[in-house]
């Protein structure tokens, strides 16, 4: 059976509460319920933390025997060295998702220090982008 990781950074524990006309009305957690119902043959697992190096952490913990990792990195994606620097130095395979087209937004958004060490990019699709995510890992 497939081990999936999908992390959530921060303010992401906030989804169904926050900005709904960004990022809509339903918990992650919820979703993520939905998540498992579809795909019961894979290991789905959650994690979400407000802290880089507890990402980071978790990173470390998984690379190297799971078989792929969703990450919403939220705003880390547009600061964080240190996150890509992990991404690059584990061996599972990483999928970038955005629940928003970034792009449509803040121009500092526009820029990831993530995608060039993930295996692809999916974003503005709603909550539905981690359906994708996990589709090219499989």
């Amino acid at each position: 059976m497939k081990k999936i990781l999908i992390m959530n950074g921060p303010n992401l524990n906030l989804l169904g509460v926050r900005e709904k006309s960004i990022y809509g009305d339903q918990s992650f957690e919820g979703y993520f319920e939905t998540l498992k119902a579809k795909y019961e043959s894979l290991d789905l697992y959650y994690f979400q933390s407000n802290t880089e190096g507890i990402l980071i952490d978790k990173l470390h913990e998984v690379g190297f025997d799971f078989d792929g990792v969703v990450l919403n990195a939220g705003a880390y994606t547009h600061t964080s060295v240190a996150l890509a620097d992990a991404i690059a130095a584990i061996n599972t395979p990483v999928v970038e998702v955005h629940i928003s087209n970034v792009h449509q937004r803040e121009t500092f958004r526009h820029h990831s220090y993530l995608s060039k060490n993930c295996k692809g990019v999916i974003l503005g699709f709603g909550l539905d982008s981690y359906r994708l995510a996990i589709e090219s890992l499989i």
